[in-house]
């Protein structure tokens, strides 16, 4: 007898391999694990993630396109080469096997990469199913001990959403392409999808609002005054003051002394934080240290691949106790960095909650594995998630706000104090954002010198730019999206030259694509169709709807919307054409050239096809510099500080986005190889 795991990736492979026994490892750069237990033979093969990909039936670049189907990713797509090797270690070792344990991630995409390769590899559609939410070698045997039954309502709902996806898509996207191109000046890909359009609406709306925002004046009032323990600021009562003539009326009115004539203390309990699930981390992580949603979730990634937490990927709140919450925190004693925290906790131990829950995983949380080598970015998130688990098991802390009165010549000004009294969680969760602002001493009649009254000129502010931690939240509000796919949508937006800068900026190439769909094809931006279809595959994992009826109700729609754009074309490529041109020019411009002043632009050579960047001023300047010949090259305003020229920025899919000096014989290219040599060596 033998057994064949299907793993999701190769270090989880690794850990349920050693979970399980004393594993021989096989391959070099694709992976597996062979072991003997309880008198069966046991394969533990990976993935590396989804090996299929949906393609379109036939050939053809047209729309509407509605017949799909499942192939290989490496018959699809170059860029999806390196999963050949992982398709032909699970196609050799499945011959071998008479079982199939599942032990993919257990979600949606999880149960779609393992249910594909037991059907299309495999060539059957029975096995087991391993359910777990952490690497840790106890839960991963007994998952194993205990795999049930195929997860068949959510492997449909998964497969329906990436029909679903791929439908929307594919056609939306080819429409807009094939619209922009028309007039065959320049071919530019352009994307808009299911949820990317309502998602870029959103922001457009919003970028409209500041735009339009007509801002108006008004005034404040301070007043210092003098106290044993230094100057005092209060604040004129009325907040906004509309009418300066009264403003100025009010100041000259102002006497030399302020009598306090109240006095307000107020004492109340901060709850303990609940637990992060996926969106509450990406939020905090980029208050506390800037990280964008999708490195937050990458960052936690790893570190669930490593044992360390739990499934990040995860809605819910709760700490169930099934956890082993003593044990765990038992285990993190053992790190000098929280053992003083772990041993202030109150006993019994009992996590503070939140509302939201999640069938599949609990919150996200650390499993008590030792940390090995970490970079810095991981270990940063790895201390930020400690020490959010910690604070939930501790005291509420207690606060204090203090509000005093002032009669100025009988107008009223304020001061306001708060502070922690009584620390208890915050103590242990750093990054609680509370500032403390102490009053001096004051009594109820006392009499303080003014030393001065200010006038300050105000005006009223359009409302706040999203940022993306900020847009994760609203689309999660507004059920736009899932847990996993709102960072990656982002990142698009932003691919696309949609958006911009970190308080996101609408370009005007993303609000040219939304007046244009909403003119020819407003449903494809409608969040009302969106959230309706997210339902309906709610619905499907709790079998109260069906795959097919979902894929169909979406033909049905794209139909009817894809006629209507596709009378449009001329009129919506002739909208966007100027707009297309000038985000084409602007994207390709590199910088001033350093020797004559015209501007350095990416190039394509005719002949060779190949890219470099080459001055305008071209042939009476003959400056040129290379490129390497992957990955997208995104242009900006950012300077080498080594030797000043531009830096471009290299994205290449499935590695880090690299910052490039354009000057291959810059001295901090040399620098850059040595410190890289330097941590290989480490």
């Amino acid at each position: 007898m033998a057994v064949l795991i299907i793993a999701e990736k190769p270090n989880a492979a690794e850990k349920i391999a050693f979970a399980l026994g004393n594993p021989k490892k096989h391959g070099k750069k694709a992976v597996w694990f062979e072991l003997e237990r309880n008198g069966e033979r046991v394969y533990v093969v990976p993935s590396v993630g989804h090996i299929f990909s949906l393609k379109q039936k036939g050939k053809g670049w047209n729309y509407p396109t509605f017949e799909t189907e499942w192939v290989p990713s490496f018959s699809a797509s170059k860029s999806s080469a390196f999963t050949e090797a992982y398709y032909t270690n699970l196609e050799k070792i499945a011959k071998r096997c008479d079982r199939v344990v599942i032990a993919t991630d257990f979600d949606t995409e999880g149960s779609v990469i393992g249910f594909n390769i037991l059907r299309f590899i495999c060539g059957r559609d029975d096995a087991k199913r391993m359910r777990f939410s952490t690497l840790t070698a106890d839960e991963l045997r007994e998952a194993y001990e205990n795999a049930g039954p195929l997860d068949v309502p959510q492997i449909e709902a998964g497969l329906a959403r990436h029909e679903l996806d791929w439908l929307w898509g594919i056609n939306a996207s080819r429409a807009l392409t094939k619209a922009v191109n028309v007039g065959g000046k320049g071919f530019t890909v352009m994307s808009t999808g299911r949820v990317q359009g309502p998602a870029l609406k959103l922001l457009v709306d919003r970028e409209c609002e500041i735009r339009a925002f007509a801002a108006e004046p008004f005034w404040q009032l301070e007043a210092d005054a003098e106290t044993a323990d230094g100057i005092l600021t209060t604040y004129y009562e009325k907040d906004k003051i509309w009418d300066k003539p009264e403003a100025v009326r009010i100041k000259e009115s102002c006497g030399d002394n302020a009598r306090v004539v109240a006095l307000q203390k107020r004492q109340y309990e901060q709850a303990p934080p609940v637990p992060f699930d996926l969106t509450s981390l990406q939020i905090e992580a980029h208050g506390v240290f800037g990280f964008s949603p999708s490195a937050t979730l990458e960052l936690a990634q790893t570190l669930y691949e490593q044992g360390l937490i739990s499934y990040p990927r995860t809605s819910s709140q709760k700490l169930p106790e099934k956890l082993g919450l003593g044990k765990i925190l038992s285990a993190l004693a053992e790190s000098t960095i929280y053992k003083k925290l772990v041993a202030s906790l109150p006993r019994p131990l009992v996590p503070n909650e939140g509302k939201k829950s999640d069938a599949a995983h609990p919150a996200i949380h650390p499993t008590g594995e030792k940390p090995a080598a970490l970079t810095q970015q991981q270990r940063k998130l790895y201390d930020l998630i400690v020490r959010r688990f910690l604070a939930t098991f501790a005291r509420a802390s207690t606060r204090e706000t203090v509000r005093a009165m002032f009669d100025i010549n009988g107008f009223t000004f304020a001061a306001e104090g708060s502070r922690t009294t009584d620390a208890q969680w915050i103590e242990i969760y750093k990054y609680a954002n509370f500032k403390d602002v102490t009053l001096p001493e004051l009594r109820k009649g006392q009499m303080l010198v003014v030393k001065e009254v200010r006038l300050l000129d105000k005006e009223t502010q359009p409302p706040k730019r999203y940022t993306e931690a900020a847009l994760v939240r609203e689309l999660e509000k507004r059920n736009l999206g899932t847990k996993s796919t709102r960072a990656e949508i982002i990142k698009t937006l932003y691919q696309r030259s949609y958006i911009k800068d970190k308080s996101i900026v609408v370009t005007d190439l993303g609000i040219g694509v939304v007046d244009a769909l909403e003119k020819y094809a407003p449903t494809i931006l409608s969040e009302e169709m969106t959230r309706r279809f997210e339902g309906g595959m709610e619905a499907i994992t709790e079998g109260k709807n069906t795959k097919e009826k979902i894929i169909e109700d979406a033909k049905n729609a794209l139909g009817t919307i894809l006629t209507v754009f596709k009378n449009n074309e001329e009129k919506i490529g002739a909208e966007l054409e100027t707009t297309l041109i000038e985000t084409r020019r602007r994207a390709a411009t590199v910088g001033p050239c350093p020797k004559c002043g015209a501007n350095l632009r990416v190039i394509t050579a005719k002949a060779s096809k190949k890219r470099f960047i080459g001055c305008t001023g071209y042939p009476a300047c003959a400056t040129a510099y290379p490129l390497p010949q992957f990955g997208l090259v995104k242009t900006g305003a950012e300077k080498c500080k080594t030797c000043g020229l531009p830096i471009v920025l290299i994205i290449s899919k499935g590695k880090r986005p690299w910052k490039l000096c354009i000057d291959p014989k810059c001295p901090s290219k040399a620098e850059w190889g040595k410190k890289k040599t330097e941590e290989s060596k480490a």
